[in-house]
Parts: C-alpha cells; sequence; structure tokens
C-alpha cells in the first residue's frame, strides 16, 4: 500500500515530450507505480513559442517551436490515456510547468495553455531572469548577472521575478524556489539583506496566492548542499503558513521518486510536520493536508 506522504507534484519529464529527458511516460507512470507514490503529478514544460527562447541543446538538435507545440499535443494526450490505465493503482495529475517569456506577454500565453488544454493544475517556476536563461549553461547565467549588475541585483531580479509571477499566474505549486542556487559562484552570498527581502516579497506572494511550495529534490540531485528551498527559506515560508509539497522534478524513470524519503526527513527536521497533496474531484483538483508521520 502507498505511504499516503509519497507524493511528487512537480516532474514526470520523459525524453518524448522533452528534449533534455529521457525514457517514455509509460515508463514514468510505472516507475511512480513501482515506488508506491499515491498521487504523481506530470508537469511537462509549457513549449515556449519563439526561436530566440529555444536552449542551445534545442537548435543543435533541429528542435523547432512547432516542434515543442507538437510534442506537447502528444504529451496531453498520452499522460490523459495513462493517468486512465492507472487509475485503479495511482491517482495520475495532468498538469504543467510555466515559464515567464516573453515577459511582456507569458501571463495571457500560460493561462491560454492551460484553458486549450484544461489542465489539472500549474507549476509555475522562473527559470529566465530578464529573458535570459539562469538554469542553463555558465555562460547564460553569467550574461544574466552581467545585464543585472551582479550577483546580488540577479537574485534579487529573479525573487521579484517569482513574485509576480505568482500574482499574474496563481499557480497552485510553485517550483525550485531558490533555483538561483544553481549556476551561482559557490562562494556567492544568496542571504545578504536586499537578496533576503526579495525572497520575503517572493513568499508573501505565494502565502497571498495560496499556492504550494515545491520541496524540490533536484537540488541534491545537481550536486547543492541542499534540496530547494535552503532551510532559512523554509522556516520563513513555514512562519507564514505556507504549505509544501514534494517534487522529484524527474527527467526519466530512474529519477522517479529520487530523494523522496530524505525530502521528508529534511521537513521533519525543520518542524514541518505535513505537506499539501492536490487531489482530483468532481470540477477539478483541491488542496489537502497530508501528515508527515
Amino acid at each position: 500500500m502507498a505511504d499516503p506522504w509519497r507524493i511528487s507534484l512537480h516532474g514526470g519529464h520523459s525524453g518524448e515530450f522533452c528534449e533534455h529527458a529521457e525514457g517514455t511516460l509509460r515508463g514514468v507512470v510505472e516507475a511512480a507505480v513501482a515506488a508506491g507514490f499515491a498521487t504523481f503529478g506530470l508537469s511537462e514544460h509549457a513549449p515556449r513559442g519563439q526561436d530566440r527562447f529555444l536552449y542551445s541543446s534545442e537548435r543543435q538538435k533541429g528542435f523547432t517551436t512547432g516542434r515543442l507545440q507538437t510534442d506537447f499535443d502528444a504529451y496531453v494526450a498520452e499522460a490523459r490515456a495513462l493517468a486512465a490505465e492507472f487509475s485503479d493503482r495511482i491517482q495520475i495529475l495532468v498538469g504543467f510547468e510555466a515559464e515567464v517569456v516573453p515577459a511582456a506577454s507569458y501571463a495571457d500565453e500560460m493561462s491560454a495553455i492551460r484553458e486549450k488544454y484544461a489542465l489539472e493544475y500549474m507549476v509555475g517556476s522562473v527559470h529566465y531572469v530578464g529573458e535570459i536563461q539562469i538554469d542553463g549553461t555558465i555562460e547564460e547565467f553569467q550574461a544574466a548577472g552581467a545585464a543585472s549588475g551582479g550577483i546580488e541585483s540577479l537574485a534579487v531580479c529573479y525573487y521579484d521575478t517569482v513574485a509576480e509571477m505568482v500574482a499574474r499566474l496563481r499557480p497552485e505549486v510553485v517550483g525550485h524556489l531558490d533555483l538561483i542556487r544553481r549556476n551561482a559562484p559557490v562562494r556567492a552570498d544568496l542571504q545578504t539583506t536586499a537578496i533576503a527581502a526579495a525572497a520575503d516579497r517572493a513568499l508573501q506572494s505565494v502565502k497571498e496566492s495560496g499556492a504550494i511550495l515545491d520541496l524540490n529534490t533536484a537540488g541534491w540531485r545537481k550536486g547543492l548542499d541542499n534540496a530547494y528551498p535552503e532551510p532559512w527559506l523554509i522556516r520563513r515560508a513555514h512562519e507564514l503558513g505556507i504549505g509544501f509539497c514534494f517534487g522529484d522534478d524527474s527527467h526519466a524513470p530512474a529519477q522517479v521518486g529520487d530523494g523522496i524519503d530524505r525530502a521528508r526527513e529534511y521537513l521533519l527536521e525543520l518542524d514541518v510536520t505535513s505537506i499539501r497533496s492536490l487531489d482530483r474531484r468532481q470540477g477539478g483538483v483541491v488542496s489537502t493536508v497530508v501528515r508527515l508521520s
């Protein structure tokens, strides 16, 4: 029997529908069943509609914005078919991960995607600052830093972009809150007074929207000391009454469930004794509380 807290609401990417992932979506779902998940959310990346936002790896493989759209169409169809097929073993939720590009129109574009496909939930993530990718290559991160005026200014802009994204999109889940850590220099101070204030603005936006924070285990997989977010952000979010969920951010069947047990202990050590889930009900999904022990 699945543990009630074994839930992931961010991940489920597969090589079928995501250039930088591996395996099949069926393989991902089968792995989630085998790992004893009660609920597993699929949140494939929203298609980017302009060539300038294609990843360098996508360009090298000949991807186009048309290909991204076709792949997303196929993702939704396959995800819904698998959710129905496996419904007696696991709750599969079909959602997507939003982007904040183009800066001037992303809110309308992401809302249109959600409405077009009648997707069950949204993971709101920030992968770009000033329309420059911050979790791609080091060179891109450095370009974003230079455009922002340095690492502190970049981090402040990043958190302010998170706050704006949450207010404009009102996603059910906010993805990897402190993703800015991924490519930051090892000795960079990401808790300066200005950065902490910006992070608090982002958390206040999360609180006001009622969104859930993603305790994202990919931080460990990327070689960081902690999952996303770090303890100081977890403590502040908990003070504000913000709920957490787990996200394995899986990009292959082999990554499904990666770090979830460690994430449970991580939250318990920080005195967080429950998480939030999304459960399918007639007319949509609702947020529910799940105890960790």
